[in-house]
């Protein structure tokens, strides 16, 4: 069973907030964010393809990908501006298809032991607007099916060991 996502939309602030324990250790989970291989494997809701056009995770890098199904292509593409292996993240998230709004976000890596972990996300957008357009995106969907993907995986990972 699947670890569920707990997504936070405050009233009145323009952030969103999201929390999701992994079965896998912070240096799994870490990896699936920073391997382009993997990242491939898991990023998105469920039935998009992903093209990574460029996948450079480390302090001062950037990236940029395409989303794609059956009813259009969405690209995405942002900045690495701090990355610290197995603990933290702030990067720059941008969907071109609403171009001038980039949000700045913050991933935290949680070591909860036992060979499990915890993914803190905080996202700050320019507007409440801004933020309401990306809650009602499917964003939420998104995650959590981009989450699930992730589960399995590494679990495919761990049984070919």
């Amino acid at each position: 069973m699947s670890n569920a996502l707990t997504l936070s939309v405050p009233e009145g602030v323009p952030f969103i907030d999201y929390e999701r324990e992994f079965d896998f250790p912070v240096a799994d989970v870490f990896r699936a964010h920073k391997d382009p291989d993997l990242v491939a494997r898991w990023l998105g809701p469920r039935g998009m393809k992903i093209e990574i056009e460029q996948f450079d995770f480390r302090t001062g890098g950037s990236y940029r990908y395409r989303h794609s199904d059956e009813r259009g292509s969405y690209r995405f593409a942002g900045v690495f501006h701090t990355v610290r292996d197995n603990e933290f993240v702030v990067q720059t998230f941008e969907y071109l298809g609403f171009p001038d709004v980039v949000s700045l976000e913050t991933l935290t890596f949680v070591d909860l032991g036992d060979g499990r972990c915890k993914l803190v996300g905080h996202s700050v957008y320019p507007s409440t607007e801004a933020r309401d357009g990306m809650a009602q995106s499917g964003m939420e969907t998104g995650l959590s099916e981009g989450f699930e993907q992730l589960d399995e995986a590494l679990a495919q990972e761990t049984a070919s060991r």
